[in-house]
This record gives structure tokens, sequence and C-alpha cells, in this order.
């Protein structure tokens, strides 16, 4: 199809889907191929182009005084005939070449609108990008075709199929889809897919690939049954399709004969609107199919230029030859003689008053212009370069020397440099530019195959994704309006793994893709806090994992509580031992003047009850979290509490071996070192000796509060460490060595008469108190926490109830209960009684 113009612009369509190609011999006649099958929906493509460039040529805003001309060439779906074509565009209209003709000058057309396949217009843009002929493809979707080096004159109105990935990836995000197959045609289309997807989808995180299969060119039965039963018998619940309906239909057939149901197949825009499969025979498989399409647009106006097309119009040319064989698969006539290169005509001869508005034809169908909207926007972007280029100043272009191109001097290059920064906004309003690698700002519609109650099908627009400046690429679905082929109506699930919980973490499977993965719970003292964690994380120091692990706690803290049932007890023991000696002072207060009292030290039993009570009372400072100022004072107090204690015992012993020595002829020169002054300087300076060992341990390396993780994971366990262990030693050792030294010498003086015989009782006072703090050391060392303060306390305990017990039990039995025998007779009778 031609017509004339000041400048022409070319055009590659699919009017015929079907070719038989001669036998290409040199000939002096060359043969021409034969093409059948009209495509009625390749012939409205190539009239809109025709449309496009008359309503071009009437607008007076646009071009003013140029005309736009076409010459449109069909490819038969063939890539030599589309190939053949576009050298004819790039360098005349004639079939035959004449030596030594004058070849200067413009080239027939300075663009071409096309192709429709994606692997014709490589071919084609491999060869005219030499010449930097602008190619606009309405089409053409090749993520490979942005490559600006190999295609550096390649532009389209749709958007490549990086795009359309990404666009079916944020689908598969949308619905937590991580388990989909893919199936492409094995041609650059489907193979650059394929390749773009696994990358992207890899870059997003967004799933994984249960298979990818290639579908076979020459439909083979045994290749196309192994793919359908992969499709059967893989868990995904997703199938994914790149490819023309073509290679769907055959596909189909097969999953119809195994009967796979139960899917939800995901079409790119290359099937989506395809009537041939939009059947109800194959609509229990294929309801419900999620696709992506090319952008509806509007043209108003392009009715009325259709209804205009009729066979008298031209005759005897490209045109008119056309339009007759359109109008003969319209309508089901013949005319006579056929079109030059129609075969295929038969019936009733066409009459001409056949009414093209009341014909059963696709044709005037202008509801769901998709393909035709950007044949229509690449006419146009190709107008408006030129309306750019005319409208250049001279002296401030952008080539050499500031210069213009002019219709006269125009060169193809000079075209793109224009075309690249064409910026316009469509009736419709949808904007169009390109950008650096001459695509489109993309945009795609979202669209739903629904089966109706009444049989009827349609496909519905449930969406779209888009790239702007601003917002980048954005998906925006009415969930609503979803036809789902399912039993629920509800999404499916179409996972390798189930999500994995928090408080667990994923494992990949070997040998398996990292969508399938098993759920590991987390080790303790770790938490994952969200699903599909890939590790846990530690928990800081003070913290521990929840038994779910999927949070942090503060962990448990363990000291010798208040308000535990140990630490209950053990201060009610404290209390208690401190109040009987209190009972016990206050009894011997109270019969001082008795000769039992007398009879016993009183002073020195005075200091002894008062360092019990001490005794007794510094046990709770073990009791209750540890500070500094306890951890300090503990050890302290009970040193020199115990010490004044044994100090009392051990001069008490003394001064009965004096007595008992006095007694005897020559021996009273002993008491004056035993007076009351010496008593007391004695027990001063022995109990100084432990305050000093006490002020010297706590100078050098004091005892501190200590928070101890080792003992349990999930606590901490609050304790005072020693700070010294030579100085605890020494502390302990100086005790237990007045108290051994105090035994010994009650020891030697158990055997002296009984009226000055409470040797006997601090022998057993001291034996008790001895084997307790002997039995307390391998079981402090061996305690751990809080245990080791349970341990001292009771230690202390049972140390000071037994000295109290041994020392005074017997006493207040006598001062309380038998009063006659606290006399002096009966206390110096006993003795001679004895003797």
């Amino acid at each position: 199809m031609h017509k004339r113009g000041d400048v022409v612009l070319g055009g590659l369509f699919e009017v015929h889907y079907t070719s038989v190609l001669p036998d290409w011999t040199f000939t002096s006649e060359p043969q021409q191929p034969s093409c059948r099958g009209f495509d009625t929906l390749g012939f409205r493509h190539a009239m809109i182009m025709a449309f496009a460039i008359d309503e071009i040529n009437k607008n007076s805003n646009l071009l003013h005084n140029v005309t736009l001309g076409y010459s449109l060439y069909d490819n038969c779906a063939t890539l030599i005939i589309g190939f053949s074509g576009a050298l004819s565009l790039a360098s005349g209209r004639e079939e035959q070449f004449l030596l030594h003709e004058n070849c200067s000058g413009s080239p027939p057309v300075l663009g071409i609108v096309g192709d429709s396949y994606s692997t014709f217009t490589i071919a084609t843009s491999n060869v005219l990008g030499l010449f930097k002929l602008p190619i606009v493809s309405y089409y053409a979707t090749c993520s490979c075709l942005t490559d600006r080096q190999r295609f550096p004159s390649f532009f389209r109105t749709i958007p490549s199929d990086s795009f359309q990935v990404r666009a079916m990836i944020q689908i598969l995000k949308y619905f937590g889809w991580t388990w989909a197959g893919l199936l492409v045609s094995d041609d650059d289309y489907g193979l650059h897919v394929a390749q773009s997807f696994q990358s992207d989808l890899a870059q997003s995180g967004g799933g994984c690939l249960a298979y990818l299969e290639v579908l076979p060119w020459n439909s083979e039965p045994s290749e196309l049954k192994r793919i359908v039963n992969l499709i059967k018998t893989s868990t995904a619940r997703v199938v994914m399709v790149f490819a023309h309906d073509m290679h769907l239909i055959p596909l189909m057939e097969e999953v119809l004969q195994q009967n796979v149901t139960g899917l939800q197949w995901i079409a790119s825009e290359a099937w989506t609107a395809a009537a041939a499969l939009q059947t109800p025979r194959l609509m229990p498989y294929l309801g419900g199919t999620l696709g992506i399409a090319i952008r509806r647009g509007e043209i108003p106006g392009l009715r009325e230029f259709f209804l205009q097309i009729h066979p008298d119009q031209h005759d005897d040319d490209t045109y008119g030859n056309l339009v007759k064989q359109f109008w003969e698969h319209t309508f089901h006539c013949r005319h006579a003689p056929p079109p030059s290169g129609w075969i295929e005509a038969g019936g009733a001869l066409c009459t001409g008053q056949e009414d093209l508005q009341k014909a059963e034809t696709d044709f005037l169908d202008l509801s769901n212009l998709r393909p035709e909207y950007n044949i229509y926007k690449a006419v146009y972007a190709l107008a408006y370069a030129l309306e750019n280029m005319l409208q250049c100043e001279p002296g401030r272009g952008p080539f050499s020397g500031n210069s213009c191109a002019t219709l006269k001097t125009l060169q193809p290059w000079q075209l793109v440099h224009y075309l690249q920064k064409v910026n316009f906004t469509t009736s419709f309003g949808d904007e169009v530019s390109f950008d650096e690698n001459g695509d489109v700002l993309p945009i795609y519609d979202i669209m739903n195959w629904q089966w109706l109650p009444d049989g009827g099908i349609k496909v519905q627009y449930v969406g779209e994704v888009k790239k702007s400046a601003l917002k980048g690429e954005e998906l925006t679905l009415h969930e609503d309006k979803i036809y789902w082929n399912f039993e629920s109506k509800e999404p499916p699930r179409s996972v390798c793994s189930e999500s994995c919980p928090p408080g667990t973490r994923r494992a990949r499977k070997k040998g398996e893709p990292e969508c399938c993965f098993d759920c590991i719970p987390c080790s303790e003292g770790k938490i994952s806090n969200k699903s599909d964690s890939t590790e846990c994380i530690s928990c800081p120091e003070d913290f521990w994992s929840s038994p779910q692990r999927d949070l942090c706690v503060p962990k448990k803290t363990e000291f010798l509580s208040y308000h535990e049932p140990l630490g209950i007890c053990l201060t009610a023991t404290s209390l208690l031992g401190a109040c009987i000696s209190a009972g016990v002072l206050v009894i011997f207060i109270h019969h001082r003047s008795t000769p039992m009292v007398r009879a016993n030290n009183s002073e020195l039993s005075f200091l002894l009850l008062v360092s019990l009570k001490l005794c007794f009372l510094c046990s709770l400072l073990f009791i209750g979290r540890p500070r500094l100022w306890t951890c300090q004072l503990r050890h302290a107090a009970f040193g020199i509490s115990f010490v004044l204690c044994v100090s009392c015992i051990l001069v008490k012993t003394m001064v009965v071996l004096a007595v008992f020595k006095a007694s005897k002829p020559g021996g009273g020169a002993s008491l004056k070192w035993f007076g009351a002054v010496q008593q007391r300087g004695t027990v001063l300076v022995l109990t100084s000796v432990q305050a000093a060992i006490c002020t010297a341990w706590l100078v050098s390396a004091s005892p501190v509060p200590h928070k101890n993780t080792q003992y349990h994971n999930d606590k901490i366990v609050y304790e005072c460490v020693v700070g010294s262990t030579i100085g605890f030693a020494v502390l302990l050792g100086y005790i237990g060595l007045l108290a051994l030294l105090s035994f010994l010498l009650a020891f030697l003086a158990r055997n002296l008469p009984d009226n000055f015989n409470e040797a006997k009782l601090i022998t057993f006072s001291m034996l008790i108190f001895c084997a307790v703090w002997v039995a307390f050391v391998p079981a402090y060392v061996n305690s751990p926490g809080k245990y080791a303060d349970a341990v001292e306390v009771f230690a202390i305990l049972a140390s000071s109830f037994g000295l109290l017990v041994a020392l005074f039990g017997p006493k207040c039995y006598v001062i309380l209960l038998r009063p006659e025998r606290n006399t002096k007779k009966a206390i110096m009778g006993r003795g001679t009684t004895r003797e």
C-alpha cells in the first residue's frame, strides 16, 4: 500500500499469516512469494497507520504545508519476506535495479513503523541501524532491543519485556506466589524473557522457578506431553507463559487431554487477548487467567474512516488489491478477476453493495484498541519529530556549525536525534517520550479472563502497572473484580515451603531452590522476630529468648531473696536466734546476782551473748540482692562477730584453767593475769586482729556485687565475689585458729572438778562449731549462686545456735526451771558430793 507525500514513512505489518516461498535461483524473472491466510487484525493495523497519516495531514497545527505519505509492506508472518520488505523500504520501491543509476539524494522513507515480531525487528534493525534509519516498533518487546550500541536507531511504543517481567514479578509478590513455573517460546522473545526473568527474580527475592521449559516450534507431541506432565506433577500452582497464541494452542490441547486443572495461568501480552484460546472448551482450564496487556487506547474518528473503505475506491493498485482481499474475506465472496496474488477467493461474486457495518467481523470492534494504539502513537512520534525539526531556527540547530536539517537535505540520523527528544500527550491522555534506550514510558493493563454464569467469556480490566518519573514502578489491582477459577473463589497458594513463623529460621534444602526450605527453631538465647528469617539473632547480654524464640525477654534474676521460701526461713531463723540471744541476755541480767550467773564470769557471758546476737543478725546481710555495701559489710561483720564470740569463749576457758590452778596451794599468783581488765584487753586484742584482717582485705581487694551468667544461660545470678580468696581464707583461718585453741584448752579442762567445770560445755560447743565450719568449706565451694550464700548463712546460724544452746541452755534451765539449784551451796555441794 502506497501513498505519495512530501515525506514518506514506511510500515511493516502482518496482513497475511502464511506464505509459500519459491525456489530462490538466479533467473531472468525473479519469482515472488505468495501470501495466504488473510489476517483481518493485521489489515486493521495497516489501516491504522493510514488513518493516522490522513489525520496528521488534516491537522493544521502539525506539519503545516508538509504532506505525509506512506509505503506499507506485508511480512506474511515470515522473516525473509519481512526482511525483504524492510530493505525495499530503505532502498526504494523498484524491484529491479539499474546499473550506473544515480543513487544520490534522500532515501524513499525517512522512518519505519514496525515490525510486529521481535525476531523480525532484530534482523531489520541490525541492518538498517547501520544507516541510522529510525525504526519505531509497536509490538517488538524483546529486552535485547534496548542495546543502543547494536540498535542505535530503534524505538518502540510498547514496553520492553524487561518491564513486563518486572510487572509479572510484582503480581507474584502481590499474591504471595513464590513458587511458579515458566514456559517460553523458542525464539528471541521467549529466550530473552527466560534469561531476564531468572536474573530479575533472583535480585528481587520474590520467589523461585519450579521449572523453566521452552515450547517447541514444531508442536512435537512427545515434548508437549512431557511438559504438560511436568506441569501436572509440580507443586507449583502458578504457570507463567511468554509465547504467542500459536504455541499455546497445541499446549492447551495437551492440557485438555491430560485434564490438568487447578492451575493459575498468567499470560504475557502476546496472548492475553488471543481470541483463539477464549473458547468454552478451554475455559475450565484457562478461566481466571491473569494477563498483561498492551495499554488500551481510544482513537476518535477511526470508525468513520474504516466505514469509508470500499473496493471501488482504488482500482488496479496495491491498495485496491488488499481492500478487495479484505472484502472477499469478510463477506465470503469473490471478485472477477481475483486480486493479484490472491488465490483463496471463492463463493459468489462480490457486488460492492455489501454493508460493512452489518458484517460479522472483528475489524470494526474498536473497544479494545491495544497494538493499534501503539501504531497510532508510533506514527505521531515520527510526525512530532519532523515538526520539531522543521521548527529549527537557522544558526541555532543541533548539528555541526549550529545548522538545521531541511526536507531536501534531511538524513535519517538527523530524524533519530529529534525522535529521541519527542515528548507529547495523546488525545487519550497518555504521555509519549523515549528514554536513552528508545523505550517508551512503560504502562500495561492487567486483564482477567472471566467465565460468566451464562457461559459467556469476558476479558476484564482489573488493574495496571506503570512506571512514572516521580513514583517509579507501581502496581494497582482491583482484587474485588478478579474472577478466580477455584472452588474457594480466592487466590491459590503456590509456595514450595510454607512461611517460617517467628522463632524459626529458614534452612535451605540441599540441591533445591532457595524457596524450598525447612523451618529450624532458633537455639536458646537467639530469636527471629519476623517470618522467613534466614538467621536467628543473639539476644543482648542481660536478655534471653522467650519460649517461642520470637522476642528477647529480660533474664530471670536469682539471689537469696527475702521473698522466697528459703530466704524467709533463714531470715526467720536468724531473727529467732537474735531474739533468743537477747532473751538469754535479759535473763542473765535479771539474775546477775545469782550464784549461777556470777560463777560463770557474768561480764564475759554478757559480751558473749551480745556477740552471738551480732552473729545471728549478720546473717541477714547475706539475704537480698547484693549491693556494694552489703558485699563489703557481710564478711567483715561475720568475721568480727565470730572472732568476738570465740575470743570470749577462749578467755572464759583460760579463766577456768587459771581459777583451777589458783585453787591449789601456791597457785594464787596466776589469777593476777586474768583479772577483768586483762580479760577485756585480751578479747579486744584478739578481735582487733580480725578487724585489721578485714580492713586489709577491703582495701586491697574488696568484695563487689557481680552478675554471673555462667551458672545458667537464661538467668543472671547476683552474687558477691570475695575479691581476694586469700583474704577470705585468712579471715576463716583466724576464726578456726581461735576455735581450735578454745577447743584444745577446754578439752584439757574437761575433767576439772564440777565447781569450776564450764569447760565441758565449752568443749561440746567448740566441737559443734568446728564440725559446722569444717563441713561448710567444701559445701560453700561447690554451691552455685544463691546456694553458696544459703550455705554460709546456714553455717552461721548452725554454729551460733550450737554455741548458744551448748553454753547457755543448761544454765537457763537451772535459772528458770530449777531455782533451788541456783544457790552457792548447791553449786559448791555438787563438787563436794562428787569428790
